[in-house]
């Protein structure tokens, strides 16, 4: 099975050299990053913009090498019916010379059509810098399952086009490890791991979603399954952000040890030997 990364999502804006340093204090050798900050207010962190702020690229670089962290992951790329993809070209050079690998796209666009075609042209705006590009099925966007995800990546038809499996999401969007074993090993490039109730805890999914999840082994999903049903080689990142415990004064590292001690002990569960 494929290393343990930490999700950004997790931190709420913590700022990116201090993430650096807290995937090496947990062990964790790859993590995903987002280009832009946006704090959640009350932690008081600065905001801050990978894309604008060249110093603050550099020692993200130098501090990644330092500490043996690899950013796999550049997440946060939306479709929106306003805008077209091509206009990311900025941000995937800044992704390149960050030396993250792919990057992550979810769409708002409700028009499926044009999201799939938007899907391409950004697929194909990365692949033109060596990138790979995934896609994210969450429910209640316009990709919002498996089987529109797979969908997508059969209208992109690129072999550098792929799926992000998050486990909450397949399991809430109604998907088994079954149906993810079903899928050709090919399409899959990126795994999210996390855990929450098989119903929903919050009114509101995208809340619950972005804001209160659990960490492996104390929710209901079938998480050993799941992590058996992907390919070997994908990075499997915990992403488990838990504002409550963040607000009520738990560090990053407090609240995310106990995450990435319980995937530890799931992935050493005969899955990776």
């Amino acid at each position: 099975m494929g290393e343990l990364g930490l999700g950004y999502l997790s931190v709420f804006g913590l700022p990116p050299l201090e993430f650096i340093g807290l995937a090496a204090d947990l062990g964790c050798p790859n993590i995903s990053m987002f280009l832009r900050g946006l704090p959640l207010a009350p932690l008081g962190y600065p905001p801050f913009s990978l894309k604008k702020d060249a110093a603050l690229r550099g020692a993200v670089r130098a501090a990644a090498q330092q500490h043996g962290v690899t950013i796999t992951l550049g997440d946060g790329f939306l479709v929106t019916p306003d805008a077209d993809v091509r206009l990311f070209a900025a941000d995937l050079d800044v992704i390149v010379e960050l030396g993250i690998p792919r990057i992550n796209v979810v769409s708002l666009d409700p028009d499926r059509g044009r999201t799939f075609d938007q899907f391409g042209a950004l697929a194909e705006l990365a692949a033109q810098r060596g990138l790979r590009t995934v896609l994210e099925p969450v429910p209640g966007l316009t990709v919002g399952d498996l089987a529109t995800a797979l969908a997508a990546v059969r209208h992109v038809g690129r072999p550098d086009f792929q799926l992000l499996i998050d486990t909450m999401h397949m399991a809430r969007s109604g998907s088994s490890p079954a149906d993810l074993v079903a899928v050709d090993s090919q399409y899959i490039g990126y795994a999210q791991l996390n855990d929450t109730t098989l119903q929903p805890r919050l009114a509101n999914y995208m809340e619950e979603a972005m804001f209160e999840r659990l960490p492996p082994g104390e929710g209901e999903l079938p998480l050993r399954e799941f992590i058996q049903a992907l390919p070997t080689n994908v990075v499997i990142e915990l992403e488990v952000p838990q504002r409550s415990l963040a607000l009520s004064g738990h560090s990053p590292i407090d609240r995310l040890r106990p995450c990435v001690d319980a995937a530890r002990r799931l992935l050493s569960d005969d899955v990776i030997g």
